[in-house]
């Protein structure tokens, strides 16, 4: 091979390399973790003993995890986490369905809280009562959609009267093209960049929420979410968030290269307690025992366990 031949072979690895390493430097997906019994144990070792809030009888909580669309592999950890804070703690009695019909109103009076984890709706028409329905149903696509209705007012209806709602990383997608639903939420999903180290930082470090993280935040990997719809309307009280300017790979056309970004949040509707907390797509995430608390303090949250600053964003400024 001539010396010339040689270069000109130097010269296109080097440009291959120039492309591909960023992209090798910022996608930062994890190893799926088994669901062990290993694991559990030591879940069950770094979770809080006893709740931070005072509290009365133990508390029926749903634990939803029915997706259509995207499947999150952290499903059945986070699954665990939540049996493993409740048992550990003994105030919530936690039942695990998949079952679209615990939206139906006779069901939803059993709970005193629901926990979607990771309930990701199909792209197409961003509603996962429809998607299911549409699956297990006969109804025409008409009759598939009142009944999707139905379930999503039985929803919004359940928590305005008085129950808790805490949803998880890929649960905002729900009913993501729902107004309603956003509302009730705070958000809907706009996307995300690929994995990255994110330096999650602490909003109000006074507010008893974010009490389990030291003041100067945690770092963990995770998929950034930027979000859409309701969001533009600060109408929650923000807990966690992320610098704009330190998130690689965003989309082109929408970059921000200021400003902060939320990742967790709180909001009062009617009579209940709404709250997202988007950390985190991997299970390894649960074994900072911070966010274990964190969990914890927030299920408080949703059924009425903490008096807590509640003021929206858009009338802090």
């Amino acid at each position: 091979m001539s010396a010339l031949n040689s270069k000109n072979i130097c010269k296109k690895l080097l440009f291959a390399l120039s492309i591909l390493l960023p992209k090798l430097t910022i996608g930062q997906d994890l190893a799926i973790v088994p669901l062990t019994q290993a694991w559990k144990e030591k879940i069950e070792e770094l979770a809080p003993t006893q709740t931070r809030f005072p509290s009365a009888s133990p508390k029926k909580i749903l634990l939803f995890s029915l997706h259509t669309g995207f499947e999150h592999w952290v499903i059945p950890h986070t699954e665990e986490v939540f049996k493993i804070l409740g048992s550990k703690t003994k105030q919530f009695e936690v039942t695990s369905s998949k079952d679209i019909h615990q939206f139906e109103k006779a069901a939803l009076s059993n709970y005193d809280a629901i926990i979607l984890n990771n309930t990701c709706s199909k792209p197409d028409h961003r509603h996962l009562f429809w998607d299911q329905l549409r699956t297990e149903s006969i109804l025409d696509s008409a009759q598939v959609m009142i009944k999707a209705q139905e379930l999503e007012t039985n929803l919004i209806e359940f928590v305005s009267q008085g129950g808790g709602l805490l949803l998880l990383h890929g649960a905002i997608t729900t009913l993501n093209n729902s107004q309603k639903f956003s509302a009730l939420v705070g958000a809907s999903f706009d996307y995300h960049p690929p994995q990255q180290q994110v330096q999650v930082e602490v909003e109000n470090p006074s507010h008893p929420l974010v009490a389990a993280f030291p003041k100067k935040g945690f770092s963990h990997v995770d998929e950034p979410y930027f979000y859409k719809n309701a969001y533009a309307n600060l109408n929650f009280t923000p807990l966690l968030y992320f610098d704009n300017a330190r998130i690689k790979s965003q989309r082109a056309d929408q970059e921000l290269k200021s400003g902060k970004t939320y990742l967790a949040w709180i909001r009062p509707e009617g009579k209940g307690k709404i709250m997202y907390i988007a950390p985190s797509h991997n299970a390894q995430s649960f074994e900072n025992p911070a966010l274990l608390q964190f969990f914890l303090d927030g299920l408080q949250y949703v059924v009425g366990d903490v008096r807590c600053d509640e003021t929206p964003l858009q009338k802090m400024n």
